[in-house]
């Protein structure tokens, strides 16, 4: 299949306090998405998790018309990309009953292998997706762009933030950015989400926060005792 579609109906453990659709829970669709479209397409975890390699996500791009609502039936949509060298481009597409876009993602995957630690070169083990040329290719995802930050504050990863490859996962981080933000931007209408991920942050570990805050987006950057950025996210809201 060259297109994975899902249709679901928001339950309320998938939505936040103003029933829209939790952020968290929306990265966590998009995983379990790209997990089961890689299975269909004969790439699964028999080529690369039983034989010790992890996909990884290192960018993501969000753009957002609307989310869904508590008890909402939408249709998650993902397709391939052209793969370059090292790294998989994947898409991603969310309507609702009627049809509507309700936001576009482009993300990029990598293979990592789970004992050294190290991005792998997929053909080396046999791992190949084609693209799929017959849907639209978003932009690729951008890293984000932070302003001064003006607050910091230490932060050890929990054992319930981590996931099957042994970091803390993906869908935690809008989580971390969602408690840290002033609660007025909770409330607001996002339009964009930006994440790049340059590191592992694993249990026990204490990681050292970074926040920036403007009028109509928050900032966030987690750096290792040695300094080493781990990773930087983004969310814009509406004007």
């Amino acid at each position: 299949m060259s297109v994975y579609e899902r249709k679901l109906t928001l339950r309320s453990s998938d939505v936040d306090a103003l029933r829209r659709l939790r952020l968290s829970t929306l990265f966590t669709l998009l995983q379990e998405a790209a997990i089961a479209h890689t299975t269909e397409l004969r790439m699964g975890r028999e080529k690369t998790l039983d034989k010790g390699l992890l996909w990884i996500v290192t960018r993501q791009q969000l753009r957002i018309r609307r989310l869904p609502l508590y008890d909402e039936t939408v249709t998650l949509s993902s397709w391939p990309g052209e793969t370059m060298h090292l790294y998989f481009p994947r898409y991603f597409r969310l309507r609702d009953a009627a049809g509507e876009t309700l936001l576009e993602a482009s993300t990029l995957w990598a293979l990592m292998d789970a004992e050294s630690r190290h991005i792998v070169f997929p053909e080396e083990h046999d791992i190949r997706i084609d693209a799929d040329k017959a849907e639209k290719s978003f932009d690729m995802p951008a890293a984000p762009r932070l302003p001064d930050f003006d607050r910091e504050q230490s932060f050890t990863v929990p054992y319930s933030y981590t996931d099957l490859n042994g970091h803390m996962n993906n869908a935690r981080y809008p989580d971390l950015a969602e408690d840290l933000m002033p609660p007025t931007l909770r409330g607001e209408q996002i339009r964009e989400i930006l994440t790049e991920y340059g590191g592992e942050a694993s249990e026990g570990e204490s990681i050292l926060l970074k926040t920036a805050t403007e009028a109509r987006s928050f900032g966030m950057a987690g750096f290792s005792e040695d300094g080493k950025r781990l990773f930087r996210l983004k969310l814009c809201y509406q004007d």
